[in-house]
């Protein structure tokens, strides 16, 4: 058996890295294992659809703790880069694949984070087909698309959207396939979701909605065969797969630790879970929001930095609880969205334009309550709709 640990962090992504450091800026003491997937430091995951892809950054700009080499030794966090298998609660053990010995652990926090979905389609798992979640992923990506790539990009959520807009910039010929009527429609409303259509449109990229791909396969000459459900077949040399992820909780499902329907592990707002000493934090989980009261899923970059922190600080014993409220920023080419929102649904939309062209879209509940906000190029209204949600004051 290897020595105990005080704390173990399952996961390198940012939930996981926020979590081992505010552990140790709460105060909590002891040795520290990070356990990381990949064979990198925890990175920055938003501009792999957009300047990592584009070739604006390379992947030594993307670490979290950016160029600081002793980060983690300097915070007495050991990162170890590994897959764990198999987690004892009752035990206080995880496994890690290829270890003979399980890990001892006092605490310990699971930010596993999601996986890709790749659809059951025919030839989705064939040659030419594309994931984008990982570093790796978006230089494999890279390197497949010279200008001139005819890609087709599966997905109008907001990876698909973004990494379509920078193909485009690469100089790739681009085909959007969605099965919504236009980008986001669900969850932003139609007014906004027609707007996402026209930036698409402008950028050049031909998006063809309510509908998606029936099979897919490499002919064998660096081209792909694409068969659309309204029967038409867009040239393709590469297709992209962007519909969405899957929370990655099969260590939690085998330790018997409680999940919801959608495979999201059940946390507090203190981020504990139903096993005692262990805490979930980011993607993975469904977490009770101190503010909202009530439970939200939340797959955005500064959420999963905020859970993080919270389940650090609540292992080191402090008091800490989730209520900041949730939100991203997203870029399509060269347009910034800025949204806040509790995220699982709102009655209206009003959409007012600003004469310089920005928008803000303002979310009510029935009772005429600012429940999220979207922004472009108007940040005044970004930060006090975040205010208004946070305060669950009227929509203004």
């Amino acid at each position: 058996m290897s020595k105990t640990y005080d704390l173990v962090v399952v996961g390198g992504g940012p939930a996981g890295h926020s979590a081992a450091q505010a552990y140790r800026a709460a105060g909590g003491d002891g040795d520290v294992l990070l356990v990381a997937g990949e064979r990198r430091a925890p990175y920055e995951r938003p501009p792999l659809s957009k300047e990592l892809l584009r070739g604006e950054l390379e992947p030594d700009a993307l670490p979290i703790a950016g160029d600081d080499a002793s980060f983690y030794d300097d915070r007495g966090i050991t990162l170890r880069h590994g897959t764990a298998i198999a987690l004892h609660p009752d035990r206080r053990e995880v496994a890690l694949e290829g270890e003979r010995d399980a890990i001892a652990y006092k605490r310990c926090i699971l930010a596993p984070g999601a996986r890709p979905v790749r659809p059951p389609i025919p030839g989705a798992d064939g040659e030419g087909v594309h994931l984008l979640r990982t570093v790796a992923d978006a230089l494999a990506l890279r390197d497949a698309t010279p200008a001139g790539t005819r890609v087709v990009v599966l997905g109008s959520g907001f990876i698909g959207c973004e990494a379509a807009a920078s193909l485009r910039r690469r100089g790739c010929v681009v085909t959007l396939v969605s099965q919504e009527p236009a980008p986001q429609r669900a969850r932003l409303g139609a007014e906004v979701a027609a707007r996402l259509a026209g930036w698409l449109e402008d950028d050049g990229i031909d998006a063809r909605y309510a509908t998606t791909i029936d099979a897919m396969a490499a002919t064998g000459d660096h081209t792909m065969s694409v068969r659309l459900s309204d029967g038409s077949t867009p040239s393709a040399d590469r297709v992209l797969l962007a519909a969405g992820v899957a929370p990655a909780t099969d260590l939690a499902r085998g330790a018997g630790i409680a999940l919801n329907d959608d495979a999201l592990i059940l946390a507090d707002a203190t981020m504990r879970t139903s096993a005692p000493h262990v805490f979930a934090c980011g993607d993975c989980c469904a977490a009770e929001h101190a503010l909202a009261g009530r439970r939200l899923h939340v797959e955005h970059w500064g959420d999963a930095l905020a859970q993080g922190e919270v389940a650090g600080w609540t292992a080191a014993g402090r008091d800490a609880a989730w209520e900041t409220v949730p939100g991203f920023w997203s870029t399509i080419g060269d347009r910034t969205l800025k949204h806040a929102a509790w995220g699982d649904g709102f009655a209206d939309v009003r959409v007012d334009d600003h004469d310089d062209g920005g928008f803000t879209a303002w979310y009510g509940d029935v009772a005429g309550t600012c429940v999220g906000v979207l922004a472009h190029d108007r940040d005044a209204d970004y930060d006090a709709g975040r205010r208004l949600v946070a305060e669950g004051a009227p929509r203004p």
